[in-house]
């Protein structure tokens, strides 16, 4: 296809193509992660629009568009307004650097993984314009805890990344992807390092979207809905796009960095696929984690960063430099 477009018009059309797969997957994801608590739950779930619930996330989307946009008298109505927007831009750009395939993605960058990191972590601007911009106490709470919560969390979930750059001497993405063919390949199964890492990287994106038990900046009994109390028809469903394209992201992200991203049996076409499913997978992981633990103690959630899973993710680091260093010299 990239050969019967004219030069030009092929940096439009990848990123739109991207784009709007990306809106689609999110929407269903929100099925997905509907009908799985619910069998989890012995539930049903979304059942009656569509067959099985399958047209529910168009219903609700629908719905979203209908419903009145209600601004706070005492908003900061320049911020609150343009919250939404500055916290699902970055949400989405995390797609531009993912290669979904051999020459299948937007941009793959030779900074690939510092790109995802960055960009990923700029949607704490949005975030706390949001509870500023509302001008509600319990709004700016939760963007205050949240602040909190996600800067804590930044650097172990950065070592915890780093370990597979490090095993694979590269910062490209298609690189770490390329030097896990093979399914004894995979970092996951790297002895000791691999699965701590891989530990390490779901810990810290629980946190990092947050997901029980670290969703404390959402805590029903005390902030409701958090920094997104006060919003309500498109400008809250562009927030739960974010939220959910965040978690997509890093799920891929995820299936990138420790599963071999697109290798699996079969042929070579069946590689997004594959792809796709171990996103899936991670998916669902976190989502299992969610709907089985309870919330923890804010303070019990910043101790766990800094007193264990950062100096963990940096011994890890350590041994994994070490390791790279002994097998290069000719150790191994």
């Amino acid at each position: 296809m990239a050969e019967m477009l004219p030069g030009w018009l092929l940096p439009i059309v990848a990123p739109f193509i991207v784009l709007n797969v990306v809106v689609g997957m999110v929407t269903y994801v929100t099925l997905l992660e509907r009908k799985f608590a619910a069998r989890m739950q012995s539930r049903i779930g979304p059942y009656r629009v569509g067959y099985h619930g399958l047209l529910q996330p168009i219903a609700d989307a629908l719905k979203l568009m209908m419903k009145e946009d209600i601004v706070p008298t005492a908003a900061d109505r320049p911020i609150y307004n343009l919250a939404p927007i500055v916290f699902l831009i970055p949400c989405m750009l995390i797609f531009a650097t993912l290669p979904f395939a051999p020459g299948l993605g937007v941009a793959d960058l030779n900074i690939g993984i510092l790109f995802f990191i960055a960009v990923s972590s700029m949607e704490i601007v949005g975030l706390f314009m949001a509870g500023w911009g509302s001008n509600n106490k319990y709004a700016l709470l939760s963007a205050m805890r949240a602040v909190n919560q996600i800067i804590s969390y930044d650097l172990p979930y950065i070592f915890a990344a780093l370990v597979p750059v490090m095993l694979a001497g590269s910062l490209k993405l298609s690189d770490i992807a390329v030097a896990q063919e093979g399914f004894i390949h995979w970092f996951v199964f790297y002895p000791v390092i691999g699965q701590l890492a891989f530990l390490a990287f779901i810990v810290a994106t629980l946190a990092a979207e947050n997901r029980v038990p670290f969703d404390i900046l959402e805590a029903e009994s005390e902030l409701v809905a958090g920094f997104r109390v006060e919003y309500s028809g498109m400008k809250f469903a562009l927030i739960q796009l974010g939220e959910y394209a965040h978690m997509v992201g890093s799920s891929f992200l995820a299936a990138l960095l420790f599963l071999g991203a697109w290798d699996g049996p079969g042929p070579e076409w069946l590689g997004p696929a594959w792809f796709l499913l171990k996103a899936i997978f991670i998916f669902l992981l976190v989502t299992w984690i969610r709907w089985s633990f309870v919330r923890i103690r804010v303070d019990q959630i910043l101790a766990l960063s800094w007193k264990v899973l950062l100096p963990a993710t940096l011994v890890l680091l350590i041994c994994t430099a070490t390791l790279v260093v002994w097998r290069t010299s000719g150790g191994i």
